[in-house]
């Protein structure tokens, strides 16, 4: 498993500890007590570096190459998909999966940003960032959603919307302003999850919804912290001051009231415990569903109108003349 930064001190004593219990096989040097008192310390060094995380270090943690994807998480939440192609006007967007999902006795649309997990289907799968025809898509089957009564589920995990002249070309701000129009008054619920990255317009083209939720460093921005960087600072070593000015973490957004939820996540991250990470948001997912489910068609729409009016905090101050 790839190794992080703040993550070598740990790795230094768990590969002490095990040498350690190797030579104790053969010529018993320490006691069980001791290598008791040793493990203790591990957990404990583990709590320490996993409480003090700055917002750059939880940004790697979100980027983490093992950290379960949108695929990862239809295959162990869902107990039935079937995955639904194509946004019936150009082709099939592959950064974005949607389909019929069973989830435990209630069914879903869910649609879902996947990145890809090596060279090929990273390739295959443009790293997560959706062309219009992915908007386009996801909008499709979101009307679908509405027409059967079936509440959608999305999950965000992008870099951003791809910035290509061909993407341009085929209207992806159109898309994305579509999307928003047209998810701000869909009659059905709609739950939000992010996973990983939400950047951009990227995420928000699949992210208006009745109640979002976040995992615990998963992060949601307008921009990233390189890019604001590159901007405010024209310099990319200030990507950590960016991480810390941009307030982009569970904790800040659900003070700014952004998101709703925020679920907790393994010691270390997701990709540290993912069957954990899946049971959790198995949980998040029919918890909010049942909050959901009894609410009218016409207060529900009010009511994701309402929030959205809501949200981020301002100050005023008188201008003098």
């Amino acid at each position: 498993m790839t190794v992080l930064p703040h993550e070598k001190p740990i790795l230094e004593y768990e590969q002490t500890l095990e040498k350690l219990k190797e030579q104790n096989k053969n010529n018993a040097l320490w006691s069980q007590d001791e290598l008791g008192k040793m493990e203790k310390k591990l957990e404990q060094l583990k709590k320490s570096v996993y409480s003090q995380l700055k917002p750059w270090e939880r940004v790697s943690i979100c980027r983490h190459p093992q950290r379960p994807h949108s695929s990862d998480y239809i295959a162990n939440i869902c107990d039935e998909f079937v995955e639904l192609f194509g946004d019936r006007a150009f082709q099939d967007d592959h950064a974005i999966i949607g389909g019929l999902a069973r989830i435990g006795d209630q069914k879903f649309l869910l649609i879902g940003q996947e990145r890809g997990k090596d060279t090929e289907s990273r390739l295959y799968r443009n790293f997560g960032m959706p062309h219009p025809e992915g908007y386009r898509k996801a909008m499709r089957l979101m009307r679908l959603a509405a027409k059967f009564h079936l509440p959608v589920l999305t999950l965000i995990d992008t870099p951003g919307a791809y910035p290509g002249l061909s993407a341009e070309e085929r209207g992806q701000g159109w898309a994305i302003a579509n999307n928003l129009w047209e998810m701000a008054r869909l009659p059905t619920p709609v739950i939000v999850l992010l996973i990983g990255e939400g950047c951009s317009g990227g995420a928000l083209g699949i992210g208006v919804g009745d109640v979002i939720g976040m995992l615990q460093h998963s992060y949601y921005s307008v921009i990233s912290p390189e890019g604001c960087a590159s901007i405010l600072w024209k310099d990319p070593t200030k990507n950590a001051t960016a991480a810390s000015a941009l307030k982009m973490h569970p904790e800040d957004l659900i003070e700014l009231g952004i998101i709703d939820r925020v679920i907790e996540e393994p010691l270390g991250g997701a990709h540290q415990d993912p069957q954990a990470t899946f049971a959790a948001v198995k949980r998040f997912v029919l918890e909010t569903w049942e909050e959901l489910k009894e609410i009218p068609p016409t207060l529900l729409l009010e009511n994701r109108y309402q929030k959205f009016r809501k949200m981020g905090k301002f100050e005023t101050s008188p201008t003098s003349l």
